[in-house]
Formats: C-alpha cells, structure tokens, sequence
C-alpha cells in the first residue's frame, strides 16, 4: 500500500476510534445528518482503501455495517449515530464467527502473520480465541445496544469510546498472557 494511502488509512482509523468522543462534542454543534454522512464517507473510504488486503469476511461484515448505518440514518439519524459500535461489532462477530464456519480462523490468519509454519495445536489454540473473540463481540453488542438506547450521551460515549477499548485491551493482554504459558507447557 502506497505510504499516502497508508496515512490516510491511519487517520481515519484513528477518527473512527475517537467516533464517540468526537459525536458527543460535535452533536451539540452539528445537525446528525452531517456527522451521519461524514461517518459513512470514512467508512467507505477505509473500505476502499484498505478493502482489498483484509479478509472477504470482513469485507462483507464492514458493507453489511455501512448499509445498516445508511438506511438506520433515514429512520432516526441521532440513533444511527449511536448504533455504529454496534453494528461494527456486529460486523466483527460475523467477520470471525464466518471463519469458525470457514476455516482459517481470524485468530489464525492473524497468527500466521507472525508464525507461517503454525503447528496443529497452535491451529486448535487459535480457533479456541476466535470462539472468546466471538463471545466478546455477542456481550459488546448488547452493552452497545443497550447504551445507544437507554444511557445519555456521556454513558454511550464513555462506554464505546473507552470502557470498550480498555476491555478489548485485557482481553488481548490476557490471551497474550495465556499464549505464553501454553507454550511453556
């Protein structure tokens, strides 16, 4: 990938992560309609330039989102900003349940990055994680759901712009954590 298209990647990606924060100052000052498209052109534009090397499954699961997004916005487009994390985790519980069905694993392709030559047990590991993952996903969408609907902005923004990363964090860490004493074993 071109170092400008990198970049550009890298940035909205960094949009997107901060999308919470940035609704709940900008709202005030925005109508939704303008956050609502300005989301929608980000996510197609990573889409466009990123699409390409990411998995088919998470290819799909990301239009799938971006279509949600779109027709939810022309019912309520306040909502619609806040059902994003949802439908994104939504995306990412089809993305690597698809390749529970449809092997290599998420985890695994992610894993032959670092490791090309992954033993038989490593492929065994690696589909155990992608079951956690999937579960994680299922208990994220519904407190996403949950706090789009029923919490304020402060809670919908402080649970998907942080709490959220702070648990996808331990939960990196302690498989991490776990790896490492199963290859000691």
């Amino acid at each position: 990938m071109p170092v400008k298209a990198r970049s550009i990647q890298l940035l909205i990606t960094a949009l997107l992560l901060l999308y919470p924060l940035l609704v709940l100052l900008l709202v005030r000052l925005v109508e939704p309609v303008w956050l609502v498209l300005a989301l929608l052109a980000a996510l197609v534009a990573r889409l466009l330039i990123g699409g390409r090397s990411a998995p088919v499954s998470m290819i799909i699961a990301s239009a799938t989102a971006i279509i949600a997004i779109a027709v939810m916005s022309a019912f309520d487009q306040a909502l619609s900003l806040r059902l994003y994390p949802v439908f994104m985790n939504a995306a990412m519980l089809v993305a690597f349940s698809a390749t529970l069905i449809w092997p290599p694993t998420m985890i695994e392709r992610f894993a032959r990055i670092f490791e090309p030559d992954l033993p038989a047990e490593g492929v065994r590991y690696t589909r155990k994680v992608t079951f956690v993952w999937c579960g994680f996903f299922v208990l994220n969408v519904l407190v996403s759901l949950w706090t789009a609907l029923y919490g304020s902005m402060q809670v919908w923004a402080f649970y998907n712009g942080f709490i959220a990363y702070i648990l996808m964090a331990l939960l990196f860490a302690g498989e991490y954590l776990v790896r490492q004493a199963v290859r000691k074993t």
